[in-house]
């Protein structure tokens, strides 16, 4: 008697989302005064999210030079301020990354391009407060008790209405010394 053959399994095919390649590229620059607008309306596109903290255009505008945004074309596709909390202490706030954008290795450009900016300032530490510690952990960071960014919590976080209930994550990421810091701080603070 013949013994029944078995059909061999189908070949399963995984589809797996690649980014797609920009029409044009995307570019990095610091951001101008004349940003403001186009920063602000990004940030309250992403609101709704629930991982940014509204900010005013005008706050926005007066500290623009604190701001690096990227561009396709002449579209800004993602933004992020690199803010000083103290002397020693820098703050990665306003990350935001367009959703066409995402997954294209901006938001992880935008990081290191602060990152370098706040060690040339002088900085210590890098910090953000994120409901995606994954992402910064990725990218070197590491997650650390509030309490261990004072400076955050006396700038910011006494006037938040989310203040003792906070949902998200302190991370941070100690930065290397070097004897070649140019960048003045009083630029920073603006």
């Amino acid at each position: 008697m013949r013994a029944a053959r078995r059909a061999a399994p189908a070949a399963v095919h995984v589809l797996r989302r690649r980014p797609v390649a920009p029409a044009q590229p995307i570019t990095l620059r610091e951001a101008t005064s004349g940003d403001a607008a186009v920063i602000h309306a990004l940030i309250l596109e992403h609101l709704a999210e629930g991982h940014l903290l509204p900010r005013e255009q005008a706050e926005i505008a007066g500290h623009a030079q604190r701001f690096v945004v990227a561009t396709q074309g002449r579209t800004v596709v993602a933004c992020a301020e690199l803010a000083p909390l103290s002397r020693t202490v820098a703050e990665v706030r306003s990350f935001v990354v367009s959703r066409e954008a995402r997954s294209l290795g901006v938001g992880t450009r935008l990081i290191d391009t602060l990152f370098a900016r706040a060690q040339a300032a002088g900085f210590h530490k890098l910090c953000a407060f994120t409901h995606s510690p994954g992402y910064f952990v990725h990218l070197g960071f590491s997650i650390v008790p509030h309490l261990w960014l004072p400076e955050k919590i006396a700038t910011d976080c006494h006037s938040c209405r989310h203040f003792r209930q906070c949902g998200q994550y302190a991370v941070m990421q100690t930065l290397a010394r070097t004897n070649d810091t140019c960048v003045p701080l009083a630029a920073l603070h603006g």
